[in-house]
């Protein structure tokens, strides 16, 4: 029995970018629950992930395997997701979770760490897209792992609002074409989820920026992931995973003038103690 409400029955091949740690390895772990086989796309090999995924396999037929490739360079995402279908087969699923932070003021962030993250989040969303359509079939479902930072800002992410934001533009092209095809699209955009990127950003994340972050709230993977999940399985298109996070989208959407006031008050303050030496 699945977990979730699978709208065209639980996946059972899926791809998944960024498996080594956080959102993607949590949602690897629980779809080989619900019975799928697995092929993980990361920088380097992952034995200890797909120990993980073996241990929480449904059933005996299940397989698992990992692609080193980075999904920042187009033809190296290309080979590894072609050997992927001929090894495992055609992906019903394809998640793109792989990504960077960067948190700082343009102005004190060198145009290489723009660039990196602009690579990977929002480049790396088109390379792993294009190289995972070539094989799918109608029926089947990408997923992008965005943020809520493609539909909001915050302080000191320029470079990742810009990357989540194009994440974002491409997702919703993306969707007209694919639907034509028959082929689902979803956005997932959590807010802050305490992943270990996440952890290590926040002890040297600007005051000011982690102000700001703190209105829409922070998760954890086993909250938010099976909600992430949840709307993968409906096949919904814009996802959220906290009430928090869902409310801080609303108004950046439907009343942009408060929420950029609602911001620009919490940055006032954030600022005004950092100028005191307070906390």
């Amino acid at each position: 029995m699945s977990t979730y409400p699978w709208k065209h029955g639980a996946p059972r091949t899926v791809f998944i970018t960024g498996a080594s740690s956080g959102i993607g390895r949590d949602m690897a772990r629980r779809l080989a629950l619900e019975g799928a086989s697995i092929a993980i796309f990361n920088r380097s090999a992952a034995e200890d992930v797909l120990a993980e995924l073996r241990a929480a396999a449904k059933s005996p037929g299940q397989r698992f395997a990992c692609y080193p490739s980075d999904v920042s360079q187009a033809e190296a995402i290309k080979a590894a997701v072609a050997q992927a279908a001929q090894e495992l087969g055609a992906p019903d699923l394809a998640i793109h979770s792989a990504g960077v932070l960067h948190n700082g003021p343009l102005v004190e962030t060198p145009a290489a760490d723009f660039e990196r993250v602009i690579d990977i989040n929002l480049k790396g969303s088109r390379h792993f897209a294009a190289a995972v359509l070539a094989h799918m079939q109608p029926g089947s479902q990408i997923a992008f792992i965005a943020s809520l930072a493609g539909l909001t800002s915050n302080f000191g992410y320029t470079a990742y609002c810009a990357s989540k934001f194009g994440v974002r533009g491409l997702a919703e092209a993306l969707r007209y074409e694919l639907k034509l095809q028959g082929i689902a699209v979803s956005l997932c955009c959590p807010g802050e989820i305490m992943t270990p990127m996440v952890a290590q950003e926040r002890r040297a994340m600007h005051p000011v920026s982690a102000a700001m972050k703190d209105f829409a709230g922070s998760s954890t993977l086993d909250k938010s992931v099976p909600a992430l999940l949840r709307g993968i399985a409906r096949r919904e298109f814009e996802i959220t995973d906290t009430p928090k996070a869902a409310l801080t989208a609303w108004l950046s959407r439907h009343t942009p003038g408060l929420a950029r006031a609602v911001g620009d008050g919490i940055a006032r303050r954030a600022q005004a103690r950092l100028s005191k030496g307070t906390p």
